[in-house]
């Protein structure tokens, strides 16, 4: 895993996004499943859906970060690239009715700055990992 970028950063930000899954169910343990407030977890407000959705996030990196270079690649843009519409989603969501994910601005910028890492390995890194067997070889 540490010879490529994308699943070295895949298995960090994948273990990072299942602990903090885990972490946030003790401080939301109170909240409505898709409420629109939650527990805070340091500065970041969750509640049981946006656990879960961290969870499935994690397992996600996790899981192709140890699978092969071009899944790692795949899955980072893939979140990276989502991560980016959550970012500009939740400018919007913070405060009204429709966050059903309880974000608050804190989760934005953490959204944004997970896009522009993921995005930026997926991308970029690992190209010639990933590319055809016969342009590898040309």
């Amino acid at each position: 895993m540490g010879q490529s970028a994308n699943r070295l950063v895949g298995g960090i930000f994948g273990a990072v996004y299942l602990l903090v899954g885990i972490a946030g169910f003790f401080v939301s343990s109170g909240a409505d499943f898709a409420g629109t407030e939650g527990g805070t977890l340091i500065f970041f407000e969750v509640n049981p859906l946006h656990n879960i959705v961290h969870l499935a996030i994690g397992a996600a990196l996790l899981g192709a970060a140890l699978s092969s270079v071009r899944a790692a690649r795949g899955v980072n843009t893939t979140v990276g690239a989502v991560y980016l519409l959550v970012g500009l989603l939740g400018l919007f969501l913070v405060g009204s009715s429709a966050n059903i994910l309880a974000l608050n601005g804190a989760d934005n910028v953490l959204h944004f700055a997970s896009a522009v890492l993921l995005l930026g390995v997926g991308l970029g890194a690992d190209r010639a990992a990933t590319a055809p067997a016969a342009a590898r070889r040309a």
